[in-house]
């Protein structure tokens, strides 16, 4: 039976992509930062709770070691991030972005990645057919965002679209270095979540379509990639 942890997945694209992988078969681990919410979700589920926050390195730990104690790993999704707009829903746009607006961003989408990925790779190099997802952005396409006319091209904002494309450098660097292992990004696409404060268009059903397929990746399939639901994204 196939092991899969999922960051961030007690509401979203992270529950729904544990929904569907629990249907699959899969013995799913629900990382949640909030105990309570996550116990919720991991129960109606029938998944395995395990409380994780991706910016904090003891609770990084403490879940790799319970998970380990379980049996070990085989597919990690990294699905947590954040996308930084102000607390009125604005996005952060190039004239008042701060240092400290970019910092807050790559804590969790590229810090807590490479955070949890370190943490948990030992359990997933044991397994016969290691998976990595990380989950990154339409925006993190640099032929997107200078395409005029598109919505990647009109999106103002600086820290979201910089932290995805780390995540995409991050997965190649990873797929290279560990090539018995899957390691792919995903654009699940402008999907409804409280991430973008429920603006996008799609629903978590549609969105988790190529994160599920990702999951589920032959040991002989794609890494490296960066692919949406149609296929390969240009860089």
């Amino acid at each position: 039976m196939t092991t899969t942890l999922i960051t961030g997945a007690n509401k979203g694209l992270g529950y729904e992509t544990a929904r569907r992988l629990v249907e699959a078969g899969h013995t799913v681990y629900l990382g949640s930062r909030d105990a309570g919410r996550g116990r919720e979700a991991a129960d109606r589920l029938g998944a395995r709770l395990v409380v994780l926050d991706v910016t904090d390195d003891a609770s990084v730990a403490a879940a790799a070691r319970a998970v380990g104690a379980d049996g070990g790993l085989d597919v990690l999704i990294n699905n947590a991030g954040v996308e930084g707009r102000t607390a009125d829903g604005a996005v952060i746009g190039a004239a008042d972005v701060t240092p400290g607006d970019l910092r807050a961003v790559f804590e969790t989408n590229v810090f807590g990645l490479v955070r949890v990925t370190h943490a948990f790779l030992p359990l997933l190099l044991r397994s016969p057919a290691p998976v990595v997802v990380n989950l990154s952005s339409g925006l993190a396409s640099m032929a997107g965002v200078t395409a005029e006319g598109t919505p990647a091209y009109a999106y103002p904002g600086v820290a979201y679209p910089a932290s995805k494309a780390a995540v995409n450098m991050v997965t190649v660097q990873y797929a290279k270095a560990f090539p018995a292992m899957r390691v792919n990004a995903v654009e699940p696409g402008f999907t409804k979540t409280d991430l973008n404060h429920n603006t996008g268009v799609q629903t978590v059903e549609e969105g988790a379509e190529i994160i599920v397929r990702m999951a589920q990746v032959a040991p002989d399939g794609p890494t490296g990639g960066y692919l949406d639901a149609n296929g390969p994204l240009p860089w």
